[in-house]
């Protein structure tokens, strides 16, 4: 069992510049979480602090009911995957997997028998001779993540595993990354800047901006039900497109487009009438239709789907994710409806929810 509780973690550096700002979360056991949100955010630093390398400036960490805050990293029984690999360049693969329990001074069976069956797992047996230079990036990201299998941690780190990844290993690692959790069934927390991964790995995904965190929820919630203006903007590709309106009359008037609303959406505003909101609406849920005209500048076609940017009223950008493969012309005119809308408040810029 590997329960771990952050709570109101704060991190501050010597210059008095605060990284982390009152992280609260519990990770269930066998949970794998994503950090996720741009450079800079505190995501990292967050994860330094759970794994030992950083002190906490404040606040108090629990790994199965027992308050680590203080404890050495090295008596956490935690493995970090790191970005960079950090593999030792004159050692075999074995070795490699090996040198922390080679350490430890283990049985040598012992540790015999944690590598093989760490190498089966990551697909390596036919690796285990060979030295990191002779691999993939892929491959060394495996050995990476097989050393830190082998010590049987209570939990697992990854700080951006897989940013030095070319687009197709990053698929077919991320796939690996997965399968291992569900097999492992072990407590994960995994750090990334890249809302894909988040999405795809993710039993809940911890959002962050400027080291506050935004929100926590499941992929769904987060892409589905986003808690502010940012989370809507940074979970989801294509971005959402965000439209300054006002709420009048039954309808969002914009500049030089208007939009017509449902009677649900009419209720969710009622609070704001003659207010002016934020409009969010996700490419994916543009379609072909009369409301609105869009005048086409851009055209990118990604087989299944296609990308059209435009502008709509007074020159106001927005782009639609539309079905099938279309050609588009700059300059042609094409009329879309909005599907599902989000909204928020222009002084808070927090969701905008109808009653439950």
């Amino acid at each position: 069992m590997a329960e771990l509780s952050l709570q109101h973690i704060d991190k501050i550096y010597d210059n008095n510049v605060q990284a982390v700002f009152d992280f609260n979360m519990d990770v269930r056991d066998g949970e794998l979480i994503v950090l996720v949100g741009p450079s800079g955010c505190g995501k990292s630093t967050t994860l330094r602090m759970v794994a030992g390398l950083e002190d906490i400036s404040a606040g108090k960490l629990m790994l199965d009911g027992r308050d680590i805050t203080s404890m050495p990293a090295k008596d956490r029984d935690m493995a970090m995957v790191f970005q960079n690999y950090a593999l030792y360049g004159h050692m075999t693969v074995y070795e490699n997997m090996a040198f922390s329990m080679t350490l430890r001074k283990e049985n040598p069976n012992v540790i015999h028998r944690k590598v093989l069956a760490a190498a089966e797992i990551l697909d390596l047996t036919n690796q285990l001779n060979k030295k990191p230079s002779q691999l993939s990036g892929g491959q060394r990201q495996r050995v990476a993540m097989g050393r830190a299998i082998v010590r049987n941690p209570k939990v697992f780190l990854f700080d951006e595993p897989l940013s030095n990844l070319d687009a197709k290993l990053r698929g077919a690692t991320r796939r690996e990354i997965l399968l291992l959790h569900k097999r492992l069934q072990a407590t994960m927390l995994y750090v990334t800047h890249d809302q894909t991964e988040a999405l795809t790995l993710a039993d809940r995904i911890v959002c962050m901006s400027m080291g506050h965190v935004q929100q926590i929820g499941t992929p769904l919630e987060l892409y589905d039900t986003p808690a502010n203006l940012f989370v809507a903007g940074f979970i989801g590709l294509p971005p959402m497109n965000f439209f300054d309106v006002r709420f009048e009359e039954g309808q969002l008037k914009g500049k030089g487009f208007t939009v017509q609303l449902t009677d649900a959406e009419r209720h969710t505003l009622r609070a704001y009438n003659g207010q002016d909101i934020t409009l969010g609406v996700r490419p994916e849920d543009i379609c072909e239709g009369s409301d609105v005209a869009v005048k086409v500048f851009s055209n990118e076609n990604l087989g299944m789907n296609t990308l059209v940017y435009g502008h709509m009223g007074d020159g106001l950008r927005v782009c639609a994710k539309l079905r099938g493969w279309a050609q588009y012309r700059p300059g042609d005119e094409l009329r879309v409806d909005f599907g599902r809308k989000h909204f928020f408040d222009k002084t808070t810029t927090n969701a905008i929810r109808g009653e439950a």
